[in-house]
């Protein structure tokens, strides 16, 4: 089919490309269950700050209404915590949409908590053990520099 694939209703139609990116990037010491948690979390935070990522609403064939999910595929890398710590400095320094998940949020249990454990740290002695980022494509890339994707 070329550059070309086959929708739900059965058209053809060009694929659709994005000139953003969403990249998850998660500390590779993380267990199984902290890598879906913090992922679930860094990408919960994305439609309130960059509100065109968010796509409409699903409806199945007996009208039943689901929420609208990402427009766009969210694609999730790891690396280390020099890596995750590069990352961050980069993606600020870009002016990106960033969310942060810090080593001290496993021990909290609410947002406000949340707030206030990462309130506590500065900048550049947050213990990071993911980020979100979304922004243009070519600037994502170059923030995930040294990464590589998740198994």
């Amino acid at each position: 089919m070329g550059n070309t694939h086959e929708n739900a209703s059965g058209d053809e139609t060009p694929p659709v490309r994005f000139d953003t990116k969403i990249a998850v990037l998660l500390r590779d010491d993380l267990e199984t269950w902290q890598r879906l948690n913090v992922t679930a979390f860094l990408v919960s935070g994305l439609g309130t700050a960059a509100p065109e990522v968010i796509g409409e609403p699903y409806e199945d064939a007996d009208a039943t209404a689901y929420l609208p999910m990402l427009r766009q595929p969210v694609l999730v890398f790891e690396g280390t915590k020099e890596t995750l710590t590069g990352a961050h400095t980069k993606a600020l320094s870009r002016s990106l949409k960033v969310a942060v998940f810090t080593s001290d949020l496993f021990g909290t249990g609410n947002d406000r908590d949340n707030r206030a454990a990462v309130r506590a740290v500065g900048r550049d002695s947050l213990d990071l053990v993911g980020l979100a980022v979304y922004g243009p494509r070519n600037a994502v890339d170059k923030v995930l520099k040294g990464s590589r994707m998740h198994p």
